[in-house]
């Protein structure tokens, strides 16, 4: 036996019990999304794109697209601790020159392993690039959520909020902040996550048989990537568990838009009463633009334009426009979600 075959093989054993502590985050962070997302399916909020109003969803389905996510990492997690749960007993340039393939098959079959199928002196470096790749996305999909938290927290939009104890205090300056300061954190741990994926794809390329350039970096990044998501993915549960959600504040920028989220509606609604798409996009942007300078509402402005009364009505406008509407036919996604393990 070389070292490598002690300590590679020790380090597969390591990287699969972590690998199966940070499932359990996972499952636990998906099931509160799933609970949350459900709780809030009917709950109507404006939809962005850009940043910018777009059309209505609700906030059930936002919390739906991170459940996915998460349940994703889930399976690529899975199928990176099976990469990674490899071990070697071959000798020194991997050609079983002084221990048979079968001393090797029968001590790692009772260690839960499988044998690398073709060693050099070491287990090969990608299966632990693919495992700190995995651990990157879900760091990536840790910030996805917590940007999401920062920008609705923001005082002109504050639709949510992640707790804030009693007597915590938001800035030593500013006694009235409450500052979303567990989302920048998680905000700066995937930022660290994907540092360590680099470090991992760096280490693959080692030279002939084996050298030990890898194993500074290894020493530093693996369990550091393992004991870092550990935390955000505790901080996560904690975040989505507590988040504060403010429904009337998501009607009220709903309705601050002033119609301005349902104007494909409109197009659609004008282009089924006969007129043409070019004609029809005209006419309801040229309300939409005279929205956006404060001339009055999207609603009544379009009424104004030049044959809509007409074509459309009143009740027929209220209905193409109404919020719910947009959300009426997204019933297929929360019925995934609930089916959801």
């Amino acid at each position: 036996m070389t070292s490598s075959d002690l300590l590679d093989t020790t380090l597969a054993l390591q990287l699969v019990r972590a690998c199966d502590l940070l499932a359990r985050r996972l499952d636990r962070l998906v099931a509160t999304l799933r609970e949350r997302a459900l709780e809030h399916r009917d709950t109507l909020c404006l939809g962005r794109t850009h940043g910018v109003a777009a059309e209505p969803t609700t906030f059930g389905l936002k919390l739906a697209g991170h459940a996915f996510a998460f349940d994703r990492d889930r399976r690529r997690l899975r199928a990176a601790r099976a990469s990674v749960a490899v071990g070697t007993i071959s000798g020194a340039v991997g050609t079983y020159a002084n221990l048979p393939a079968d001393v090797e098959a029968e001590v790692l079959a009772e260690l839960g392993l499988t044998p690398e199928p073709a060693p050099t002196q070491v287990v090969a470096r990608d299966r632990h690039a693919e495992l700190l790749a995995v651990l990157a996305v879900a760091g990536a999909d840790l910030e996805r959520l917590a940007v999401e938290v920062r920008q609705l927290q923001r005082t002109e939009v504050r639709e949510v909020e992640e707790p804030f104890a009693e007597g915590q205090k938001g800035s030593s300056a500013m006694p009235h902040k409450r500052n979303p300061v567990v989302a920048e954190r998680l905000t700066g741990i995937a930022r660290l996550l994907r540092g360590y994926a680099l470090a991992g794809l760096e280490d693959v390329a080692l030279w002939h048989e084996r050298d030990i350039s890898h194993s500074s970096v290894e020493r530093v990044v693996l369990p550091d990537a393992c004991c870092v998501l550990d935390y955000a993915l505790e901080r996560a549960h904690w975040l989505v568990a507590g988040l504060r959600v403010f429904p009337e504040r998501m009607r009220a920028n709903l309705q601050a838009s002033g119609g301005l989220a349902g104007s494909s509606a409109a197009l659609l609604a004008l282009v089924d009463a006969g007129w043409s798409r070019e004609d029809a996009y005209a006419a309801v942007q040229r309300a939409a633009m005279d929205a956006w300078e404060g001339k009055g509402g999207f609603r009544d402005l379009l009424l104004a334009e030049p044959g809509v009364a007409e074509a459309l009505g009143e009740r027929a406008l209220d209905a193409a426009l109404d919020p719910a509407r947009f959300v009426a036919a997204a019933g297929p996604v929360l019925e995934r979600l609930e089916a959801m393990g």
